[in-house]
């Protein structure tokens, strides 16, 4: 009786283990997608404010810059609310490149008009 009785013990002890392990590892998965995006999207930001951000959004000058995959940016990308995704085209007309931009949702600073050029 008393090995039936330390078993059920150990088995409720493992099963509360794995429960709160299962909820630190899903934390820190969370809470390493969202360090991704912020790193994506203060990268995107800086060089849009640098001015430096011409062509630069594409996926594979960002896996270098930022030393994230392919599948982590576009991840990070996708759940961001900053970020405008674009798509480059060929000669033929098919999407060629995806372009990433930081955009503030304000359209002023996101498309700053040309000096002397009216609004209309």
């Amino acid at each position: 009786m008393s090995e039936d009785y330390g078993l059920g013990i150990a088995a409720n002890i493992a099963a509360i283990l794995t429960a709160v392990i299962a909820t630190v590892a899903y934390a820190r998965f969370l809470w390493e997608r969202r360090q991704k995006r912020l790193r994506l999207e203060n990268h995107l930001k800086e060089e849009r404010e640098t001015g430096f951000d011409q062509g630069n959004g594409a996926i594979l000058n960002l896996v270098a810059h930022l030393g994230m995959t392919e599948a982590e940016i576009i991840d990070a990308a996708f759940r961001s609310k900053f970020i405008q995704r674009r798509v480059a085209l060929d000669q033929n007309g098919r999407a060629d490149r995806l372009l990433l931009s930081y955009e503030m949702g304000d359209i002023e600073k996101d498309y700053p008009r040309r000096p002397g050029k009216p609004r209309f």
